[in-house]
């Protein structure tokens, strides 16, 4: 039993590549085998008036040659485990195995073995190998034929046969010594073809990246022959894939064979039946079935499974989305029904699914990192025995060009928020923290944090909460006359005390509780976060500068002369008398450029991002260009600004050299115990309270952002460290309240940024398929590295004082926007207002009722709601507070409201990939699947 689990995780494991040829008559009126088409996962055509590949597709089957392709296969030869190596052997095989039954007749022995050994050729031959032949030509051949009949007829000299002219010689011992000649041939000849083959040509190596590695071959030979009567077949499974010299148009092991002759006449269709097998053996249930067949009937049995989840369309005129919406659906439900049938067929076997893993798999499964340990800082010293040993690695590691090239990337993704949150922290907090101590902090906090933390691909930086927190502070101290920054000095204090407690009691466990529910509300919530920021700023730009009316007014003036040169006049053409007529303009308008600055920004950030996916210009080129969009919008707009010197806009605040901010107001050190006045005792104790909420909101953002990066499938093997990382990060931000600078989380849109742009992608992808996660370059000197390079940013304050703060606006409502997607609470927010017809194919809503689902979604909507209207009051410190009330909110009552299946459906643990690793999925994609 243990042996069959083990050949079925082979066969399942196990990929195909097949290639369909099928006999044509070339320009010298040989008939040859021609490469047609050839399936990785999807089917790709060769063009018959361009002669190149179409593009990848799904295959789409006739059903009578499905029904032709069962019978042929009932009725030919079937050989398993075939013990040959090379081409003539397998050939002579099929050929005796054609005979025996009675598929055709003694006599056309000789002239379905030629045909089987006739030269094969591709679409990519003459553009390579021009002069050379990938394999024995028919007319070698015949000619070999007709000197072995010249010696055994000595009566004459026979002629060259033509390809379709029947052989002369039927016996078997001819038919010997055709293939041992052919041996003898390929032996003292084939160095030089097969030279050929193996230095590996430009396109044989491109389709070998896309074809995984250790894959098998099948070839499928399909073609009609005037010499038969009747269709013979043959399905060859090798014992051992061998490499056929020249059949294949990459040097790929072949362990299948099908084979399928006949008469012109029949009405039989070989080109669909030769799609047929070839879609059959592509298909991983039928692929995993032939390598595991005993006999004939378990490929029939396979191919009755496929017909199973096949769709036959009947004849009609209906097409467009509603088809494909309704074929998909329907496809859907057939193939979660095999999967229920191998899941209840696999329950059935007598050893349990634990066994046998442990039977075959050598290694023992990942330790929980947020499993306790009932030690103190036990948590803490298990993430540094896990991360710490990889240290030198993370160094070695990041010896690869890709990582040089995601520094550059992420530059300017940490650079942009923190330029844009310090001009907006510097107008909420008046000058006291702006762009220079968000610079400095994201410098100096991301620098120590990949040096000590045990994930240093995070990207450390501000964010949307702590932006509304640190507003809040500012209007609690000076509407209470407390010095704001003597303030945050005291809650960096207490930050540290709570943190220290948290990790020593393994308080990260918590997160676990944090369910899909409350990080719904809370990426929902930073999203309106910047929406809200974008339009409040640009609102009150209108209000500081009005709109303008251009006036005309007639003025009679002696001369040009007497009209000042620094009023904004200008001189019309017309002139009646002695006057003039003279057109006022109006002001030069900020509100309106700032307007047009904004959506310029916004508008072309994003549709550069679309332009990812676009069709247009190579992937790389399109992958730079999207991957860039934000820096190219602020540069257009800094220059769209830069041309208009008449009208006048606001710019980034932004100090000479290193110095803070507001250099009047306030130095680099922060005085405990006050700079002007005495800070007040009772509110050093009473810091514990915003403490507490800052410490909510770092952990809320850090420990999700952990989790995100972390997920199994982006296949990280050095570990994590959500104790560590969570220590290094607060007690970071506590250190530097001491020193005026904000505090700082684990970014998730960065940070998940930063792992995208190190994931290094398999080639070994179908085209036409997404490709799969290979790994991602684990290691410290890229965050190292964009942390140093932010801080250096600080030296280029000349030109950060060109950047207008509308651009900045426009990024913000960009980063709105793009979080926005992804998020489920978003797609059930859009699916109010839909009919339920026009509902979209997920789980969620094929499991749950339309109203309950509504129902589900108005409960978030609320405790958003709730978020928001406690942010717009006086009492907006205590927003953290809330939000971690949803916490209990789903664990109590939520359940008493909607089923367990519904919960499981609406609140699943295992999240679909939000908008930011959707991207990072298809931002390596170099086609899409045409519909």
């Amino acid at each position: 039993m243990v042996l069959l689990d083990f050949s079925r995780r082979v066969a399942q494991q196990q990929k195909v590549f097949v290639e369909l040829n099928e006999l044509i008559v070339d320009k010298n009126q040989e008939l040859q085998w021609r490469e047609t088409a050839r399936w990785i996962k999807f089917e790709e055509d060769v063009e018959e008036e361009t002669d190149r590949w179409g593009k990848p597709h799904v295959a789409s089957l006739s059903f009578r040659s499905l029904l032709e392709l069962r019978k042929t296969i009932s009725h030919g030869a079937v050989l398993l485990d075939l013990d040959q190596k090379n081409l003539p052997g397998i050939a002579h095989q099929v050929v005796e195995q054609m005979i025996i039954s009675d598929q055709i007749k003694a006599e056309d022995r000789a002239n379905v073995l030629r045909a089987l050994l006739l030269k094969h050729s591709h679409p990519s031959d003459e553009k390579e190998h021009p002069t050379f032949p990938r394999n024995i030509s028919a007319a070698s051949l015949g000619s070999l034929m007709a000197h072995h009949h010249h010696h055994s007829n000595s009566t004459s000299s026979q002629a060259e046969p033509s390809v379709m002219q029947p052989l002369m010689g039927s016996e078997t011992a001819k038919t010997d010594t055709v293939l041992q000649m052919e041996t003898e041939r390929n032996e003292k000849e084939g160095a030089s073809v097969v030279g050929i083959h193996r230095s590996k040509s430009k396109h044989e190596l491109k389709l070998l990246e896309k074809i995984p590695e250790n894959a098998e071959a099948t070839v499928v030979l399909v073609g009609s022959v005037d010499f038969l009567e009747q269709p013979t077949m043959a399905f060859v499974r090798l014992q051992e894939a061998v490499e056929l010299d020249s059949v294949l148009e990459v040097p790929v092991p072949v362990r299948f064979l099908f084979v399928l002759l006949g008469p012109p006449s029949t009405n039989m269709d070989y080109h669909q039946i030769g799609r047929s097998i070839s879609t059959l053996m592509s298909d991983k249930s039928f692929h995993e079935a032939a390598y595991l067949a005993d006999e004939r009937q378990d490929l029939l049995n396979a191919i009755n499974s496929f017909l199973d989840c096949s769709i036959v369309l009947p004849p009609s005129e209906m097409g467009g989305e509603e088809l494909l919406r309704s074929v998909a659906h329907f496809q859907r439900e057939m193939l979660r029904k095999r999967e229920e049938q191998e899941v209840s067929l696999l329950a059935k076997e007598p050893k349990s699914l634990e066994e046998k893993e442990a039977l075959l798999t050598p290694f023992k499964p990942e330790d929980d990192p947020l499993q306790r340990t009932g030690r103190p800082f036990g948590g803490m010293i298990r993430d540094i025995r896990r991360r710490y040993p990889k240290y030198l690695s993370d160094f070695k590691d990041a010896l690869n060009p890709q990582c040089m090239a995601a520094v550059i990337f992420i530059y300017f993704a940490a650079l942009s928020p923190a330029i844009t949150f310090g001009g907006l922290l510097g107008e909420k907090t008046e000058g006291l923290i702006g762009v220079s101590e968000l610079i400095v902090a994201t410098c100096i906090q991301g620098v120590v944090f990949c040096l000590l933390g045990a994930q240093p691909l995070l990207v450390v930086g501000f964010s949307g909460p702590l932006l509304v927190f640190e507003e809040a502070f500012y209007s609690f101290c000076k509407s209470n006359g407390l010095e704001y920054l003597t303030g945050r000095v005291w809650i960096g204090f207490w930050l540290i005390i709570i943190v220290v407690v948290m990790v020593a009691f393994e308080g990260s466990f918590l997160v676990r509780f944090v369910s899909r529910f409350t990080q719904e509300i809370f990426s929902f919530l930073i999203s309106l976060i910047f929406i809200y920021e974008t339009f409040s700023k640009l609102a009150k730009i209108f209000q500081q500068h009005p709109l303008q009316r251009c006036s005309f007014v007639n003025v009679s003036v002696l001369n040009e002369s007497e009209i000042s040169p620094m009023e904004n006049f200008t001189w019309s053409s017309e002139a009646t008398n002695s006057s003039s007529t003279i057109v006022i303009k109006g002001e030069p308008n900020t509100a309106l450029l700032s307007l047009v600055l904004m959506s310029g920004t916004f508008f072309i950030a994003f549709y550069l991002r679309k332009f990812k996916n676009s069709a247009f210009f190579p992937g790389r080129l399109r992958r730079v260009i999207g991957d860039f969009g934000v820096p190219i919008a602020i540069l257009i707009m800094v220059l769209v600004d830069y041309s208009i010197q008449e009208t006048y806009t606001q710019k980034l605040s932004v100090p000479s050299g290193f110095s803070v901010t507001s250099p009047d107001k306030r130095g680099w050190i922060v005085n405990p115990l006050g700079s002007e006045v005495q800070f007040p005792v009772w509110m050093m104790a009473a810091s514990v309270l915003p403490a507490l909420l800052v410490f909510i909101l770092i952990f809320m953002e850090t420990q999700i952002t952990t989790l995100i990066v972390s997920k199994k499938e982006r296949m990280l093997i050095k570990g994590s460290g959500f104790h560590l990382d969570l220590l290094v990060i607060v007690a970071m931000g506590g250190i530097c309240a001491l020193f005026g600078l904000p505090w700082m989380a684990a970014a998730t849109v960065r940070s998940v940024t930063h792992v995208n742009a190190l994931t290094v992608m398999s080639k070994a992808v179908a085209p036409g398929d997404k490709p799969r996660i290979q790994e991602v370059k684990e290691q410290r000197v890229t965050g190292l590295l964009v942390a140093i390079l932010v801080g250096l940013s600080i030296v280029i304050g000349d030109l950060l004082r060109q950047i207008p703060i509308a651009v900045l606006f426009g990024i913000f409502l960009y980063m709105g926007v793009m979080s926005l997607n992804g998020i489920q609470l978003t797609e059930r927010m859009q699916l109010l207002l839909m009919p339920p017809k026009y509902h979209p194919d997920h789980t969620y809503v094929r499991k749950v009722r339309t109203l309950r689902m509504h129902l589900f979604t108005a409960l978030q909507v609320v405790c958003l709601a709730a978020l928001w209207a406690v942010m717009s009051t006086s009492a907006s410190l205590a927003f953290p507070f809330v939000l971690i009330l949803t916490v209990p909110l789903k664990m109590f009552l939520l359940p008493r409201i909607f089923s367990t299946r519904e919960m499981q459906c609406l609140d699943a643990d295992e999240a679909e990939p939000t908008f930011d690793e959707k991207e990072g999925q298809d931002e390596y994609t170099e086609m899409h699947m045409p519909v």
